[in-house]
């Protein structure tokens, strides 16, 4: 339980599966205790999580997403692992722009004999994402009414240009 009244932050974890998704299930065979708040989907490289797929994570209730993949220079796809740091890099000032702080969406690397790497940023995200509560994505990055009510991203430009 966390001390900011009984929250505990929703992770959506992409593991590549070469490398982190291994780190991941090495740190549960080896009995590591670490924050149980992420959620694993395994993908076949870092490099094949579009920047879509980490809106929709967020969009649909996840307080934040931990991107995870192989060491630069180890991809078993060659240069998946550049691919994911430099979509992450322009994802990051997006969502900056959007109001979403930096803490939200995280890259690791981690290989998979470093279940321990992996454990020790899932704890760390969790703590992160602990202090800095829910992530409100209609109210802080689309915006309310009134009326609790979301206000369309397509009005809102609307009335600004109006």
């Amino acid at each position: 339980m966390t001390k900011n009244n009984g929250y505990e932050p929703v992770i959506v974890g992409f593991l590549c599966n070469w490398c982190s998704y291994r780190a991941a299930d090495l740190a549960g065979t080896a009995r590591l205790h670490y924050a149980p708040n992420m959620r694993p989907i395994r993908v076949m490289c870092s490099g094949r999580v579009d920047p879509q797929l980490i809106l929709k994570a967020l969009r649909e209730g996840a307080d934040g997403v931990l991107i995870a993949g192989c060491h630069p220079g180890e991809c078993h796809y060659v240069e998946g692992n550049i691919k994911t740091q430099r979509r992450f890099s322009l994802l990051r000032r997006l969502l900056r722009q959007m109001g979403v702080e930096d803490e939200r969406v995280q890259l690791v690397w981690a290989s998979a004999s470093e279940g321990i790497v992996l454990a020790e940023a899932v704890d760390r995200m969790t703590e992160q994402l602990s202090e800095l509560g829910p992530l409100r994505w209609y109210e802080s990055v689309i915006g309310a009414n009134g009326h609790g009510e979301a206000v369309p991203a397509v009005t809102a430009t609307k009335e600004v240009a109006a």
